[in-house]
């Protein structure tokens, strides 16, 4: 009876499975109304279950459904089997929404992590990724528990494959499955490359404003039409692949009306050419245009002048077919599947199918997905150090060899092809080296043959390699290049394998010339036989290391780009890089900003008066912009200049018709906004003078003029006056000329009358228009001048908090940092340990802290682990003095800062998780947990950019209060030119020792005289961390990768304070005062171990001269600011600061002008600092040019003063440090005054950034064409100059007094005025502070192994 049992399941298994699909297929749409998530295996035959072995033959695939119990209650593999899977065929194409995993029961084995595989073919597949950032799932943890996954993304595909990672630690794998879902539904069409669909309208043609077009592909080739349509004015749209990259072409302009409007283009997607099936959606609305591929959505905007696309006759699918020429195509056609293709909601492919007449197809399209052909399976090479592959080969008879194959990679460098020649005697190799092809014959006595195909092929994009040795002669053919030969002194005898992407470790015949290859091959042919690459996995044929068949595991790691502010995303097989290149950020995402928040941090670093980029939002989304920064010895102005800053007249407008003037300034309104909120004073001059002109109505109060404020609002109010009333200055001052008006002008005199004044309300600046609207009657007129934005203070700089006993932190929103977290902030404290700021997610985390008192700690989990950095300080930092902190994570590495301490890094890995998730409030100053909360001060904290106002929270938290006490804890400067404010016990000191000055507050210079033949030189040694890490570069210290909480807690201590060089960011920043008359002549010269140099040198007419030399292969960039000559005797002074490409260079007050490099290379690994003469030992082997040298040679004569190159002071450092064999001093050097020794006490200044009222006046005159208008303006231009006499004779008066009776006091007027020129510079035996002198000697050089960001410390 069981036998007959089993003989009806046996004929009836194939109707079963018939009826079911049947039911499945008749109530799909049901299923899928219902969440589309009913179990799929029950029904499926035993045929339908494979896997790659099987243990016994209880275990069988079949065995797997979940649930089961029959034989050994679930499929095992062959302990053997390197490459396990479990491979379902659903028998259809369904719609998969979730799976669920089980044990083998009654075992000890089950599958603890897995990679789910799907494919349409069977031959070629896909991982299914559960998150945008990991494709592994959670399996089991016994053999009975079922986990189930619900899939993000539905799948839709006829095949499945499970493939375990990790199993039981007590057993084997064990695996038993179920998938969920329901039919999936389409129309699909097969394009061969030589067919088209042509959709016909039913007019002429079809002018459209909107259009969406939707579909999904999948591509065999990497180029191919999709989508075109044009019209005979000129319209066109075309979608096409083009190199595996989606483009989009569009034109909406009639082409003989508008012959030079521009098409736009625009490209998404990479790599569409794998086989797999790719989501397209188009969505035009006027000119506004959404391309979507995959997910990932580009915007673009049609910049002609129509915004209707009109497409003649018909839209063609797959091709651009020739009218009148059957079979004949404009471009090549696509070749592969389209499906659910809908243009407007016309779903082409289904009105295909059922042949109606608004289709018309070309060739043959068919209405079923054919699959990829089994040689274009692909097979991906997974590690650059061990995967290989090799293959038997016969010997090599008169026939000589053959091979073909294809690749893709990324990568610059690894091994494609190897094979050994006349009996081993010879080797040939083929290999990418620096991105490029080279085929090598290495000889037994190592001579070498060397062909080279200078064509990039590490472009992702799939190349075909034929290479044929036969007759002493070896040819390459490379795609569709021209055939390369080389003639080889040997005969062709090959072994007996040959090895395609990589050697075995210990072979004797194969050695890997770099690194093995990364990435895909496929269509391997060996003297025209394809290989079975399903029989090497089966271990059949030849051997293998680190492969994975039948996928092509290729990743675009560039899309998304995460290289912010428009950096440039490059990639190899395994992570991405960051070109930043002339995008004013830096970093390894180009995250962090190189320019200062604020002129206020420009003036902290000791630059004076001039243009300047500042970023106030730092790291965050808007670009820095150039302002002026006029630094006055109490404020520091930020000045935003616009389009239209003199006088202007206006006659003739009226309110139906008026006046309007739109201004646009040098920084777009957000940066404007951004300037202004993080400024303490925001002002705006508006100088409005009327004649018969009124502002505002005199009988209802209407407005006749106005303006609009920042925001495109209008305001009624002038300057001087306040928001919300329609006054003008006079009436809160209560002096109009008429008490019975609030504005001089509305009194309608004949009289010129102004109502001039400063708008200094913040959220209403800038000006951004002006309109004006009573000038049309007889003898009406009115000038105004809208002045510059001008902003003062920091009020982010000294923001701060103080916190007390009593378990108190500070609440904000949860920090915004899923792919970039950068945390900056001042503290001060006494405590030992306390959190200075946290944030949790449901599992991910972030924190930094004090953990001890000389360690700051900072832990984050992205999802992979805890991960903790730690910098230990060799001084404690509960001194109750500011300390700088700077954490910054990203999807490259993690650092930590702390001071001027070396950066530390850490690398992140290339797999796993990245995003960090966080859920809860933001903590500042404690903590969820039992940890101790923060007692003390915390200023300045800024995320992102965004500097959190912790004075207005504190207002509002028991035990925090606003500010912090103490000396150095307000924005009053009581240390100057770098110098960092000490707390004493009774008062302060200032600490001087990074700072080019000296004296209570450090700002008395450090001069020296130099004789002939004088010189100081400071060498460098060759640090540790730059001989063992050239190729990071950009960081002074070891970097080690990211590593889980386990393998990762031991701290990362400082280095030693020695003398080193460092490889700095791509930024120097040099300060100089020089008096002189001697020419040629040496200021400054900083050379390399690398031999680049920066020189800064008078030549023989005097001029300055700025040499660099960034570049070793080529020749150095001289500018030149000025031509006339400075050695005069005249004290000048010269800045120079390089960002990157960008060079500025001030001198004085009358040159500030900005240059362009040719390269933005570090100057890394500094050898060598000299002032005056260069000889051989301090120029090292910079390779400095003719001239230099020449200036070198000659030296400097003359005064020196206040030297500063970036951090190093190397005048007080020769100072202090004489003895040491470090600083080498050539000649007689006296400590002097160079400000005594100038012929006048400042330096002439030949332009001023702000317009005075005569100039203004000049230049209204100019512009008058009205008598009587001409005759008001001398009246008040004479009046202005009486009352400029008088304050000039005024100011003269007591001037000579001062000078005849007070010669001490006029000195130190001087002094304030000009620190640089005071007469009193003698500098005293050792430092106010006193410091030890090696301490400062350390400190002075050793902060050349700090990044630029630690230069923000200490500056108060």
């Amino acid at each position: 009876m069981p036998a007959v049992l089993a003989n009806m399941s046996s004929r009836s298994a194939s109707w079963f499975y018939i009826f079911s699909y049947f039911v499945l297929s008749i109530f799909g749409s049901i299923h899928a109304a219902n969440n589309c998530n009913g179990p799929l295996l029950s029904v499926l035959p035993e045929s339908s279950f494979e896997s790659s072995s099987t243990s016994s033959s209880s275990q069988l695939p079949h065995s797997a459904k979940l649930n089961r119990r029959e034989g050994e209650g679930g499929w095992a593999p062959e302990r053997s089997d390197r490459q396990p899977w479990l491979q379902l065929d659903l028998r259809q194409k369904m719609e998969v929404t979730a799976i669920a995993t089980q044990g083998r029961s009654g075992s000890s084995d089950w599958v603890t992590s897995f990679m789910l595989l799907f494919s349409d073919s069977g031959l070629a597949w896909k991982q299914y990724g559960q998150s945008e950032d990991t494709g592994t799932y959670t399996g089991n943890t016994n053999s009975e528990g079922v986990v189930q996954h619900k899939l993000v993304h539905s799948i839709a595909a006829r095949f499945l494959r499970f493939v375990p990672l990790d199993w039981s630690t007590t057993g084997w794998i064990g695996l038993r499955v179920e998938v969920y879902g329901c039919v999936y539904k389409s129309d699909v069409a097969d394009f061969n490359g030589r067919s088209a669909l042509l959709y016909r309208f039913n007019q002429k043609s079809q002018r459209t404003v909107k259009d969406v077009i939707s579909l999904r592909f999948k591509s065999y080739g990497a180029d191919g039409v999709l989508v075109h349509g044009e019209g005979h004015r000129g319209d066109y749209l075309t979608l096409e692949l083009h190199h595996a990259t989606l483009a989009l072409h569009l034109n909406l302009d009639d082409a003989k009306l508008y012959p030079s409007s521009a098409n736009v283009s625009v490209f998404l997607g990479c790599l569409l050419d794998d086989q797999l099936w790719h989501y397209v959606l188009v969505k035009r609305s006027n000119k506004q245009v959404n391309l979507t591929v995959d997910g990932h959505t580009r915007h673009l905007s049609t910049t002609g002048v129509e915004d209707s696309l009109e497409v003649d006759y018909e839209l063609s699918f797959g091709g651009i077919p020739i009218p009148g020429k059957p079979g004949s195509f404009l471009r090549k056609n696509f070749h592969g599947c389209i499906e659910n293709l809908y243009y407007n909601g016309v779903n082409i492919i289904n009105l295909a199918k059922r042949r109606k007449l608004q289709i018309h197809s070309v060739g043959n399209v068919t209405f079923s997905c054919s699959g990829p052909q089994p040689q274009m399976v692909s097979t991906t090479f997974l590690s650059s150090s061990s995967s290989y592959l090799s293959l038997p080969l016969e010997p090599l008879g008169v026939w000589g060899l053959d091979v073909h194959f294809h690749f893709r990679t990324w990568n610059q460098e690894g091994l494609l092809f190897s094979t050994g020649l006349a009996q081993g005697s010879q080797h040939l190799v083929l290999q990418i080296s620096r991105g490029q092809l080279h085929l090598m014959v290495h000889g037994a006595a190592e001579q070498k043959t060397k062909m080279f195909i200078e064509v990039g092929v590490t472009d992702g994009l799939w190349h075909s390699v034929s290479l044929s040795y036969r007759d002493r002669m070896v040819s390459l053919v490379l795609d569709n290049e021209p055939t390369s030969t080389m003639d080889v002194q040997s005969h062709a005898d090959s072994g007996n394998s040959v090895f395609f992407g990589g050697c075995p470790q210990y072979s004797d015949v194969c050695k890997n010339p770099t690194v093995a290859f990364q990435g895909c091959m496929r269509q391997i042919l060996l003297n025209n036989q394809l290989m079975d690459l399903p029989r090497v996995q089966q271990g059949l044929l030849g051997n293998y290391s680190k492969l994975q068949f039948d996928i092509c595991g290729i990743r675009n790691r560039c899309l998304p780009n995460f290289c912010e502010h428009d950096g440039r995303c490059t990639q190899s097989w395994d992570t991405f890089y960051c070109d930043c290149s002339g995008t004013g950020y830096t970093g390894e995402t180009c995250h962090n900003s190189i320019y200062e928040a604020s002129c206020e941090a420009h003036r902290q670093m000791g630059s004076t008066s001039g243009y300047f980029y500042i970023d106030p939002d730092g790291s965050g989304p808007l670009k820095a912009t150039l302002v002026y920064c006029n630094m006055t010895e109490d404020k520091v102005w930020t000045v935003v200049d616009h389009n239209n800053s003199g006088f202007v007249n206006v006659t003739g407008a009226t309110t139906k018709k008026p006046y309007v003037m739109r201004f646009n300034y040098t920084a777009s309104l957000e940066q404007l906004r951004a300037l202004i909120g993080r400024s303490e004073h925001c002002q705006q001059e508006v100088v409005y003078s009327c004649r018969k002109s009124r502002l505002f109505n005199t009988w209802d109060g209407r407005p006749l003029s106005w303006w609009l404020d920042g925001s495109g609002e209008k305001q009624t109010y002038w300057g001087g006056s306040v928001p919300g009333v329609q006054q003008c200055s006079c009436s809160l001052e209560e002096n109009c000329i008429d008490m019975n008006y609030f504005c001089n002008c509305d009194a309608d005199t004949h009289l010129w009358v102004n109502d001039t004044g400063l708008l200094s309300y913040k959220d209403h600046l800038p000006l951004t228009e002006i309109v004006i609207g009573d000038t049309n009657r007889t003898g009406s007129a009115a000038v105004y001048r809208v002045g510059s934005l001008h902003c003062n203070g920091d009020r982010f700089l000294w923001n701060s908090a103080s916190f007390y006993p009593g378990s108190s932190s500070l609440h904000f929103p949860k920090f915004q940092a899923e792919l970039s977290a950068d945390i900056s902030l001042y503290f001060k404290t006494t405590a030992s340990s306390g959190v200075l700021l946290e944030n949790l997610g449901t599992a991910d985390f972030i924190t930094l802290k004090l953990t001890t008192p000389s360690a700051i700690t900072f832990i984050f989990d992205v999802g992979n682990g805890p991960v903790d950095l730690m910098v230990s300080s060799p001084v404690p930092l509960n001194d109750k003095q500011w300390h700088y902190v700077r954490a910054e994570r990203n999807l490259k590495e993690a650092s930590l800062q702390v001071d001027q301490l070396p950066l530390h890094t850490l690398e992140a890995p290339s797999e796993g998780h990245y995003r960090l998730q966080l859920k809860s409030l933001l903590l500042i100053g404690g903590s969820t947990f039992k940890e101790s909360s923060f007692l003390g001060c915390i200023r300045a904290l800024t995320l992102n950019g965004v500097t959190l106002d912790l004075e207005e929270q504190a207002k509002l938290t028991p035990g925090v209060t606003p500010g912090c006490p103490g000396h150095c804890s307000g924005s009053a400067r009581v240390c100057h030119n770098r110098g960092r404010c000490m707390e004493k016990n009774s008062g302060y000191v200032c600490d001087c020792t990074h700072s080019a000055y000296n004296g209570p507050h450090c700002k008395k210079e450090v001069s020296m005289s130099f004789e002939s033949g004088s010189s100081v030189t400071l060498t460098f040694q060759m640090p540790f961390p730059v001989m063992h890490n050239r190729d990071r570069g950009s960081k002074s210290s070891s970097r080690q990768p990211i590593h889980s909480q386990s393998s990762s807690r031991q701290p990362i201590h400082s280095q030693s304070s020695g003398i080193y060089a460092h490889d700095g960011e791509s930024r120097e920043k040099v300060a100089l005062s020089f008096l002189t008359t001697h020419t040629p002549a040496m200021l400054l010269c900083v050379s390399t171990y690398h031999q680049q140099y920066l020189a800064i040198i008078l030549a023989n007419n005097g001029s300055l001269q700025i040499w660099f030399r960034l570049n070793r292969e080529e020749r150095a960039e001289i500018f030149t600011p000025k031509a006339y000559s400075l050695a005069d005797g005249q004290l000048h002074r010269v800045q120079v600061h390089r960002e990157g490409k960008d060079l500025y260079v001030q001198i004085d007050k009358d040159i500030d002008q900005k240059y362009n490099l040719s390269s933005d290379l570090k100057m890394n690994t500094l050898r060598s600092l000299t002032l005056g003469k260069v000889t051989a030992t301090s120029a090292g082997h910079a390779g400095l040019a003719e001239e230099v040298l020449r200036a070198g040679s000659k030296g400097f004569i003359g005064c020196l003063s206040s030297v500063q190159f970036n951090h190093l002071t190397p005048l007080k450092t020769a100072i202090l440090n004489h003895g040491s064999s470090l600083v080498h001093v050539l000649g007689n050097l006296v400590e002097s005054n160079c400000g005594a020794l100038a012929d006048s006490t400042t330096s002439q200044s030949t332009s001023d950034h702000s317009e005075g009222v005569d100039r203004g006046i000049d230049r209204l005159k100019k512009t008058r064409s009205d008598s009587a208008v001409i005759g008001g303006l001398i009246t008040a231009a004479f009046l202005i100059t009486l009352c400029a006499v008088a304050v000039t004779s005024c100011f003269l008066y007591r001037r000579c007094s001062h000078t005849h009776t007070h010669p001490q006091e006029k000195s130190s007027i001087s002094q304030k005025k000009d620190p640089r020129h005071s007469p009193e510079h003698s500098y005293p035996a050792g430092l106010e502070n006193s410091y030890p002198v090696d301490l400062v000697l350390d400190l002075n050089l050793d902060l050349l192994s700090s990044v630029s960001h630690s230069r923000k410390e200490y500056y108060i």
